[in-house]
């Protein structure tokens, strides 16, 4: 097995991660390395392009996509050199997942080409099919996801910090990843009053709640949503976890050292995956009731303040408990 090492050699080392890549599945490695260059070429695009899409400028879509598959494809073809014996399922993932995303991203950019959006359009039958072709892309996407959590979770490792850490990250990936499916399926006022005043479906699915997309003041680039609810937030914390809980599961793996035993350093990587967890669900919950990413009410507010609190004690109680008991030896 070509294991890249929880030394995290790609962050000292790209040469030596690009081989290790490569190796594990050339297809996934080189579509990271077509993404990187897509994300160049479209924020170049929104430079010399003044043509705006959704209210925003439209090459900003595809460069979001881009990038965000650049760490997506990198993380997983990462994550599947841990998966051993089972070289043919490894296989399948990567080219799968290539695949489906080839597809979608080559939809979004065709799409920016032809002056309209790539999401929830039904305004012609094209733009229906390529909408349609596009959610059975995400789905694809999820289910090798799920795929390669299982593998993981069935994986044997010696280190079971960091494979927890591993685990814990595709985990709360895949609900953030679920999320996608809320967005298609959700019907702002606008779209529901075609069907009653007798006109045809334009659109089907928003990210938006209480205000409709592309018709209101959004953050720079990301273009989340500043006066109504937005589920791209969330959806962007979900994504990421298949990296950063993966990192606090290496971080904590090597304090073998210090004072904290092996059950409490798993503690605290459970302790980070469900606070992990708890951010993306109360960043839904916002979503679904309308509010801002920039303005919370008080309900809001003060189930991050518990939720902050509560992690903050129970990361501290964890650590403390191998003091007392140090202590009690000496």
């Amino acid at each position: 097995m070509n294991n890249f090492g929880i030394n995290f050699t790609p962050l000292t080392d790209w040469r030596t991660f690009l081989r290790n890549a490569m190796s594990t599945s050339a297809p996934l490695t080189i579509f990271a390395v077509v993404m990187f260059v897509s994300f160049v070429a479209t924020m170049i695009g929104a430079l010399v392009d003044p043509k705006v899409i959704t209210g925003a400028p439209a090459w900003f879509k595809p460069a979001k996509f881009s990038i965000s598959f650049v760490f997506y494809s990198l993380t997983l073809v990462w994550l599947l050199s841990y998966v051993e014996n089972h070289r043919r399922l490894v296989k399948i993932v990567a080219n799968v997942t290539v695949i489906a995303a080839v597809i979608e991203m080559v939809i979004i950019i065709g799409q920016v080409f032809r002056n309209t959006t790539s999401h929830f359009n039904l305004t012609t039958p094209l733009n229906e099919l390529l909408w349609n072709m596009m959610g059975g892309s995400i789905v694809v996407l999820w289910l090798m996801t799920l795929l390669t959590a299982i593998l993981l979770i069935r994986q044997k490792m010696t280190d079971k910090v960091f494979a927890w850490g591993l685990r814990l990250g595709l985990l709360v990936t895949l609900v953030g990843l679920a999320l996608g499916y809320i967005m298609a399926f959700h019907q702002t006022a606008q779209q529901a009053a075609h069907p009653e005043a007798g006109q045809p479906m334009l659109t089907s699915g928003a990210h938006s709640f209480g205000v409709e997309d592309g018709e209101s003041a959004g953050l720079p680039f990301v273009g989340w949503n500043t006066t109504g609810g937005d589920l791209r937030p969330a959806h962007f914390i979900g994504l990421h976890a298949m990296q950063i809980l993966p990192f606090l599961g290496w971080f904590l793996s090597g304090w073998r050292k210090s004072k904290l035993n092996e059950k409490q350093r798993l503690a605290l990587v459970w302790t980070f995956g469900a606070t992990f967890l708890g951010v993306l669900m109360l960043l839904t919950w916002q979503a679904l009731r309308g509010q801002s990413i920039i303005s919370l009410d008080f309900q809001i507010a003060a189930a991050f303040t518990v939720l902050i609190i509560a992690a903050t004690l129970t990361s501290f109680l964890i650590a403390r408990m191998r003091s007392q008991i140090s202590e009690t030896i000496d």
